[in-house]
């Protein structure tokens, strides 16, 4: 009787295992939808039924460095907000936002909304910046170069491994070899409150400036290499313009 009681108890267990392997098994496959009032999190990871990240929402202390497919050079980002990532987990744009009183207590505040090529850093950025006492806001298109973001990070991964009186060196090397992140076109309002339409060449210098100041004041500016207006169109000048044309008319 007590031989029987023990392989009944082995063939029952054995039984409930495979059971509770098949419910478990068939659940993982389910779709399941879970409603919260209410969640607090630090950090959201979406991520692809094999894996691939595809979102990040997290706070400053978990958020993540840059990922290229897959792998994350880390590094203090200072932001909190969410990244996005392509097809292949690399990192492809964000929304980041911090902000908080200064040294002298004048407010510091970034909000980045941005998107980028592939393998490459931003070339759109949508943005509002504050410091020192005032603030700028607007639209930016850049030219992103043909050095690869995964080069970028793995220097700079490089670079943080130096003792720090190595470090500014090896920056300045690399920055020479480097195709940099250049400006091209801002749409918005600057630090000194004008808004303004600027249009830049490859070095990122403003050469063509279509600007409103506070005061009403209307012009349009052309401006050499080194920021010097050359000339300078005001509407009294396209009056007077007209003015001639109807006269020889």
């Amino acid at each position: 009787m007590r031989r029987y009681s023990e392989r009944f108890l082995v063939v029952y267990s054995g039984a409930l295992t495979v059971a509770l392997a098949a419910i478990l098994l068939t659940g993982a496959r389910e779709t399941r939808t879970a409603t919260f009032d209410e969640i607090d999190v630090q950090r959201i990871n979406v991520r692809e039924p094999d894996g691939t990240l595809r979102m990040t929402v997290s706070g400053r202390e978990r958020f993540p460095g840059g990922i290229v497919k897959g792998r994350e050079f880390p590094f203090d980002r200072g932001v909190a907000g969410m990244i996005f990532y392509n097809d292949e987990g690399t990192e492809t744009g964000g929304l980041v936002f911090r902000g908080e009183a200064g040294e002298d207590g004048r407010p510091v505040t970034t909000g980045h909304l941005s998107f980028d090529p592939y393998h490459r850093d931003q070339a759109l950025g949508l943005s509002v910046r504050q410091f020192g006492g005032g603030y700028e806001s607007g639209l930016t298109i850049n030219d992103v170069g043909d050095t690869p973001i995964e080069e970028l990070l793995q220097a700079m991964e490089r670079i943080r491994a130096l003792p720090k009186a190595e470090r500014a060196a090896a920056q300045q090397e690399f920055a020479a070899g480097a195709q940099p992140l250049v400006p091209r076109l801002f749409v918005g309002r600057t630090h000194d409150g004008m808004a303004a339409l600027q249009l830049r060449d490859g070095d990122g210098k403003t050469r063509l400036q279509f600007r409103v100041d506070e005061d009403g004041a209307a012009r349009i500016d052309f401006l050499d290499a080194g920021g010097r207006v050359q000339r300078t169109l005001r509407a009294d000048d396209a009056g007077a313009a007209g003015d001639a044309a109807g006269s020889d008319a």
